[in-house]
Parts: structure tokens; sequence; C-alpha cells
């Protein structure tokens, strides 16, 4: 009998699955895909030569993760690369401000008005950053917090709607480019604590950045398989999993699913009924002959480039998408060009770029010409450089990773309680209905992104059972 069974080869499950195996159990993980890496995975999805991430690209929460700083991710092949600016974002004048790594250049961005008042509110928390990293995506608390004070101060800032903080500004670059970091979790603008998700955000990038993986996401999971197989488990693929009974016989099973699927797989019935999906994304990877011909010059040196002209327009899309039922006429997007970083990503002169906006849940529109005509406004001429492109809806998405239902690429809605709280109200969120079952993905805290936490946090309460029995 095996110690712990994991469902779900993408980077939380690979996370539990390792901080397992380092313990001393023994662990096998099941992927229902033919390729392991869930939201974290790379292919040729255009040409040959364009190495694409279907998901993720840029990791700002990858590498500030307290759970990955830990392995040994390096020595199995993960390298992470810089772009010279974390993230810029233009505006229709042909200027941008820009999220630097250092405080003081974003903050000359913003312009005299905004400059003073953006220092104060990142420089309390800076200094503190990697403890305040740990404590904060270790909520509900799996561990005690090591700076509660500058934990408490945080949530005081971070908790009301990101369009309080906001009031700290004058100006609209710095208020659009913060609504733009809020929307990553496709999260309407009014919400619970979207005040701390822009500042998470803008926190990472002042400490360590926001790369991207050399050779695309897929190698930060290829990194976390090669360590779990050295540590001694094991990962089996083209394995999809019904029902609990298709698994070998363990003493604890971790799944990195949607609570939905977990509710089906287990028996749960609607023990997780009340859980909410979010809106989904549109999704278009572009193999291009040169680079973005961005106006400002910013966003040519920059890894992620957001795009919405400013706060209103950002707020109307996202209510579009998750309150109207309705695709966006300017969708807010979000862009990365991991090429600029990292040259192997296209053949010498080329490169790869995509780009997404948010659409209803399981929409099956194509916003194609709708993106386009929106990064033609910041980038004249954007559609001459395009040699190919991958377009990939919310069926499609969900599709390429069953966890995005809807093609919700947050695994649930990041709005109300469910912000906090989640897969339901409990402060044991990786507990299930079974004593020997348990969820990991980004279901459960600290919620999206590609940084493990999720499943290291589930592996202290597996660990917890397997030491008690």
């Amino acid at each position: 009998m095996l110690d712990a069974v994991v469902v779900g080869a993408g980077p939380n499950g690979l996370t539990a699955a390792v901080e397992l195996a380092r313990r001393g159990f023994s662990v096998a993980v099941f992927e229902a895909r033919d390729t392991i890496g869930g939201g974290a995975r790379t292919a040729e999805l255009t040409l040959p030569g364009f190495r694409h991430d279907p998901c993720s690209a840029a990791h700002p929460l990858g590498i500030n993760s307290p759970a990955f700083r830990t392995l040994p991710l390096d020595r199995y092949g993960l390298e992470w690369l810089h772009p010279e600016l974390p993230m810029a974002h233009p505006f229709t004048d042909g200027t941008a401000a820009v999220l630097s790594r250092s405080v003081g250049e974003t903050a000359a961005s913003f312009g005299p008005r905004d400059a003073g008042a953006y220092r104060r509110l990142v420089a309390p928390f800076l200094p503190h950053w990697d403890t305040l990293a740990r404590d904060f995506m270790s909520l509900p608390l799996t561990a005690l917090p090591r700076d509660p004070v500058t934990l408490a101060r945080f949530g005081l800032v971070g908790l009301p709607p990101s369009t309080w903080l906001m009031r700290r500004f004058s100006d609209e670059r710095a208020k659009t480019l913060f609504a733009g970091l809020v929307a990553h979790v496709m999260a309407p603008l009014t919400g619970l604590a979207t005040g701390a998700i822009g500042l998470v955000f803008a926190l990472a990038a002042h400490a360590r950045g926001w790369p991207v993986a050399r050779g695309g996401s897929q190698s930060i999971s290829d990194a976390l398989a090669a360590y779990l197989k050295d540590l001694g488990g094991t990962v089996h693929t083209d394995y999809e999993v019904k029902r609990l009974d298709d698994l070998p016989p363990a003493r604890a099973y971790v799944f990195d699913t949607s609570p939905t699927a977990l509710a089906r797989i287990a028996g749960f019935g609607r023990y997780y009924e009340g859980y909410r999906y979010g809106p989904g994304v549109f999704k278009v990877d572009y193999a291009l002959d040169g680079p973005v011909p961005w106006t400002a010059e910013e966003p040519r040196s920059a890894g992620t480039v957001q795009i919405g002209a400013d706060t209103g327009e950002i707020g109307t899309a996202l209510r579009a998408a998750s309150r109207e039922g309705r695709a966006p006429d300017r969708p807010f997007l979000i862009t990365v060009q991991p090429s600029v970083a990292d040259p192997t990503r296209a053949p010498a002169g080329r490169h790869v770029f995509w780009a997404y906006g948010h659409v209803p849940s399981g929409w099956t529109g194509d916003l194609t010409d709708a993106i386009e005509r929106q990064l033609e406004r910041f980038a004249p001429g954007f559609r001459d450089r395009v040699l190919a492109r991958a377009t990939a809806g919310p069926p499609e998405l969900a599709a390429h990773n069953a966890n995005y239902v809807g093609g919700d690429i947050a695994s649930g809605a990041v709005s109300g309680l469910q912000t906090l709280l989640r897969p339901r109200l409990s402060l044991f969120p990786y507990s299930t209905p079974h004593p020997a079952v348990f969820i990991c993905s980004s279901a459960t805290p600290p919620g999206p992104g590609v940084h493990g936490m999720s499943g290291h946090n589930a592996a202290k309460a597996v660990w917890k059972r397997l030491r008690q029995t």
C-alpha cells in the first residue's frame, strides 16, 4: 500500500507529491493527459520551432514561491530568465507606466503627483517581503505567522476593495496600472481583498521580478517531476481517474482537480455545490516575424504588457464578462512576450507572443478580432507581423485542462468570501468529508497561479494524518 496517491500532475499536485516524498512517504502521481504540467506546459501550437505556453508564461508568484524556493529545482533544469522590465502598461498617447524591479523607476513612471504615494504604499512591506509572502500564502493558518504585525498591517491595506486603495493616487496612470494588476485574477475591481491582489503582484516584481522559465513553463513541471522521481516517487500519465476504485490502495488520496471533479470521483454528492466558477478567457498564441511594434518604448523590453486604456475601460470589460454575460467590445488584455527574455522560444529573429481577454463562462464565440483591434491601438501594424495564430476559447481551455471549468483559468471565482475561503467556508480547506481524501488544486488557498503553495499547504495536512495513522 502506498502512503499517498496524487491525482493530477499540475504544479500543485507535483509540489504536494514532492513535499510528501521528501518526508519519506511513498507517493505515486496519476495524470489523465499524456504530458504532465497542468497550467505549466509548453508546446509548438503554431509553427515548428515556436514554443508556446498554452496557459501561464510569466511567473511572479513562481520565483517568489516559499515552496519552490526550498526545492532544488535549478538542479533539475529550471532557470528563471528576466526581461529588462517585469511589466509595462501603455496608454493611447504613446507613453507607458511600468512595474520595474526598482521602486523608484516605477514611481517615476506614474508622474510627480503619485510617485510619493506609491513609495509610501510599498515601503512598509517590501523589506519584510519573504516573511509576508510566506504568511500570506499560508492562509488559512497552516503555519503560525512569522510576522503577525506586518501581516495584520497588510490586511488593513489589502482587504478592502482595490478601488479604495486606488484613492491614494491622483492621476489615471497609477490607477490604471494597479487596476490591471487586480484584473490578472479576473476579479471585479470592487471585490473583497482585491487591493491585496494588486499589491502582492507589485511587491513580487520589486522583490524578484516577473520572469519566464527558460525553454517554457513546462520546465517548471519537468523539474518538479524529476526531483520527485529522485525521491522515489512515480508519475503515471494517460491515466484518467473516474472513481476512487481506479486508484491503487493508499493511506491518503490528494486531488489536484476542481471541486466538481473531486465530488464526482469521490462520491461527495453536493458537498461543493456552493463553489462558484468565474468568467472564462479567450486566448490567442501568436508566431510573429518580429517583435510586437509597440508605440511606447517601455513595452518593447517588458515580459508582460497590460492592455487597457484606463480604469473605466478595464472595469467595463470585467463587468461585461463576469456580470453581464457578454464579451466586451474592448477587452482588457494580459499579454506576455517570452522571447523578449528567452530567444530559445522561437527561430532567430522571430518571436512568440500571447494575449487573452475575459469572456463569460463557457462562451463559444471568437474574440480574435476584438483582441487584435485592441493590440493595434497600442501597436499599430501588429497584424502585419503575424505568421500564425492558435486560438483557444473556454471550451478548448477546459478540454486542455479539466480544472478550467467554463474556461476559468483561476479554477474558481476570485470574488466575495471565496477570495479568501475556498473551496468552502472552512478553516481546513484541504480536507474533505472523507478523512483520507484531500484537495490541493488552485481551488484552495492561496488560489490561482503557478506557485505550488496550494500543494505545499495541503501536503502539511496529509502528512499530519499519515503520522497519526
